[in-house]
């Protein structure tokens, strides 16, 4: 009889008699103590031997027979043939796994510098001022949502996501981003690099090209990187995406990645001629635009710019955007405006990509909005993103009065360049240990040159009071630095 060892009484108040034989017995058939073609012990003869009841044995050889590791028959239970991994055998000296060979297109993203930070780190960029979140409106609508629904929002819900938030986002779009949509053209997402998949999804196959903003947006180029697409860096100037001439003539792109309104991380505003001429071209081209709005709800100079998707009835634009700016980076609620052509065309295949999940936040997400709730928090927002730019501004202008400071007309972060030939990567990392999330501008750049170096500071999530003693962190670390 093999010897499997006794049973653990004490054991089998977390874990079954039986489930401890179950597992003594597979160690015992995966190791070759018992090989293939030999018999189980009659299970009244282990019964005895182990102290259990026959009926203890009995449901374990079925389970084991249910799992294939052993066939039964008039004579008896037998241990079935197996092919065993190395590792699980005792006969053999242990070896390393099988080697693991990844897709080719992830040796790309060692490119991608990212640059995590915790969102309690001063000056981080991205991440909003979340103390001042209304949590308890947000409660509010959540109790509301939950008598709504009942056990009916545990159901599959509609692809596209809920009718009334589609419809609540459109009617805020159209007044506050002059976005031409109905509800009809809106579909829920899991946050805006979602909406980007899904862009990338229905327009794309491998091999296309995508033009990107140089330096720009780190989570687009992932996007496109993983679904095996073609990038070709566009680069970028005080009046943002500056596209040569001669790239259309050259080889047009299947999409267009951009953020007119505020771009990330220089904070240009692409301008109306320039919008003009990107949807002309993109038309008689057949490329399709994606225009990334992540915070142009948060203008702080006069009205926010108007999306570059509603300047023409047609345009070829599929507008994204996200609440993780303006509300907080946990809902992951995003969502996509697909032209109305589009939609026609991928109705059809939604519910192959989509769930419409999530359906208690969805409608918590509509009445929040409609409430006026959102409205609300996002003028507070305005004011308070307002002043603490000017503090970071002014902070900036008394440390580094020789410097460039990029951007400050929305958002919540500002761009500080830095002289040529600094390691911003270096000094990005200096400051992230003294509590400063501060990004190097040069990881937003495909191929960086010596000239691509500065800081993205982040005002969103650090108050008024604490910001200068970070800036004055940050300017002795490059005192040290320089020295």
């Amino acid at each position: 009889m093999i010897n499997i060892g006794p049973l653990d009484v004490e054991t089998s108040k977390r874990v079954s008699l039986q489930k401890q034989l179950i597992n003594r017995l597979k160690q015992a058939i995966l190791s070759g103590r018992m090989p293939a073609g030999s018999r189980l012990v009659p299970s009244r003869l282990l019964a005895t031997e182990l102290g259990v009841s026959r009926n203890t044995v009995m449901l374990a050889y079925e389970h084991l027979m249910a799992e294939g590791y052993v066939t039964a028959n008039r004579q008896g239970s037998w241990v079935t043939s197996l092919i065993i991994p190395a590792e699980h055998s005792n006969k053999t000296p242990k070896i390393d796994s099988t080697p693991v060979l990844m897709a080719h297109r992830l040796q790309s993203f060692k490119e991608i510098h990212s640059q995590p930070v915790s969102h309690t780190a001063l000056l981080a960029p991205g991440i909003p001022s979340l103390k001042d979140f209304p949590l308890a409106a947000w409660r509010r609508s959540l109790e509301r949502a939950i008598k709504q629904t009942g056990t009916s929002s545990l159901a599959y819900k509609e692809a596209q996501g809920e009718p009334s938030l589609r419809q609540a986002i459109a009617m805020h779009l159209h007044i506050a981003r002059g976005v031409r949509c109905d509800a009809s053209q809106v579909i829920i997402t899991e946050g805006a690099r979602h909406a980007l998949e899904l862009c990338v999804t229905l327009m794309t196959n491998a091999g296309d090209s995508v033009w990107i903003e140089n330096p720009g947006y780190q989570g687009a180029r992932s996007v496109f990187k993983a679904n095996d697409l073609r990038i070709v860096p566009i680069p970028v100037d005080n009046a943002g995406l500056a596209i040569p001439v001669r790239a259309w003539h050259k080889h047009s792109p299947k999409l267009i990645y951009t953020s007119p309104a505020h771009q990330y991380p220089t904070g240009a505003v692409l301008s109306v001629s320039r919008r003009m001429e990107l949807i002309t071209r993109a038309k008689e081209s057949g490329t399709w635009i994606i225009e990334d709005d992540y915070d142009g709800d948060f203008r702080h100079v006069g009205e926010p710019i108007a999306s570059m998707q509603g300047l023409t009835e047609d345009a070829p634009v599929f507008y994204i955007g996200s609440f993780s700016k303006t509300m907080f980076p946990t809902l992951r609620i995003g969502f996509l405006v697909l032209p109305k052509n589009v939609m026609l065309e991928a109705q059809s295949v939604l519910p192959e990509l989509l769930q419409g999940g999530n359906q208690l936040q969805q409608l918590a997400l509509s009445d929040f909005i409609t409430s006026g709730e959102f409205g609300r928090h996002l003028g507070r927002m305005r004011r308070l993103y307002r002043e603490r730019r000017h503090v970071l501004n002014e902070a900036l202008a008394t440390h580094f009065p020789q410097e460039k400071i990029l951007g400050g007309s929305a958002g919540m972060h500002l761009t500080l360049k830095l002289p040529t030939g600094l390691d911003d990567m270096k000094i990005a990392k200096m400051a992230h240990s003294k509590g400063i999330g501060v990004h190097a501008l040069s990881a937003f750049f495909m191929k960086p040159t010596h000239c691509d170096t500065g800081l993205i500071i982040g005002y969103g999530n650090t108050t008024a009071d604490n910001i200068p003693r970070a800036v004055n962190i940050i300017a002795q670390l490059l005192g040290t630095y320089s020295k």
